[in-house]
């Protein structure tokens, strides 16, 4: 096996934002893409990502393949990545590791130990959405930082004319409105509301740094979905559990 990125910030940035969430990660990789799905330890949300052969320059398998291993060392070692430098991946069953090959001004190789982790398959679950938002990644993080000053949730609410994010402490309070216009795309036949951590919202808005526009699907009291999409190159989603309080 042996795959090859020019583009290597692809999975760079991926694994930082996952590394957040996720300790110790399976990695399938198969004729079509590599993927990884996994539950933050909590379990309060679950990250599907993949990375498509398409965005590769090489891509050779000879079975597919599945490796552990884990995210915070691996992290350590992309962070090295220079932005001319192209990103090659090899695993070597013998010597157990996975070979990370780094090449531009000059060629560097880690040698990432593999782990054991357990075999049992992560459950996506089938999740149907009554609306959907498609806006602009950056416009997304700002309203989560904003009611991050003043709150510890926000609550997301949507109606066929606006979506609004708002937020509550002891003695402030945010509220930030997204009219329906061409950057903020609604389709809903209900009015929606439900309550999220902004702890999470904050690291899962990070996937702006991979896409300028963001997919937001939810219903009332029910699990957020938020999707950052590369045509031909990635897909990176979360879903998150709503956060029932009574504040």
């Amino acid at each position: 096996m042996k795959l090859t990125l020019a583009e290597p910030r692809l999975l760079k940035d991926t694994i930082s934002i996952l590394n957040e969430l996720v300790n110790d990660v399976q990695i399938k990789i198969d004729n079509d893409k590599i993927e990884i799905v996994a539950t933050d330890p909590a379990n309060v949300v679950l990250v599907v990502f993949k990375l498509l052969s398409s965005a590769f320059i090489e891509y050779q398998i000879d079975s597919p393949e599945k490796i552990s291993v884990s995210l915070d060392n691996l992290n350590q070692i992309l962070r090295r990545l220079k932005g001319n430098d192209t990103l090659s991946l090899e695993v070597d069953r013998k010597k157990n590791k996975l070979i990370v090959k780094m090449s531009g001004d000059s060629t560097r190789t880690f040698n990432l130990s593999l782990i054991d982790m357990d075999e049992r398959e992560q459950h996506i679950p089938e999740l149907e959405f009554k609306s959907k938002v498609v806006t602009n990644s950056k416009m997304l993080e700002d309203a989560i930082e904003d009611v991050g000053i003043v709150a510890e949730s926000a609550a997301l609410i949507l109606n066929k004319d606006k979506m609004s994010i708002k937020g509550a402490g002891n003695l402030s309070n945010a509220h930030i409105e997204f009219p329906k216009s061409d950057d903020v795309q609604i389709k809903t036949d209900d009015n929606i509301e439900a309550k999220y951590s902004i702890e999470y919202l904050k690291k899962l808005i990070k996937g702006g740094k991979l896409s300028d526009e963001v997919t937001i699907q939810w219903n009332n009291d029910y699990p957020l979905k938020l999707e950052y999409n590369l045509v031909d190159k990635l897909a990176l989603s979360f879903v998150l559990a709503p956060r029932i309080s009574e504040d």
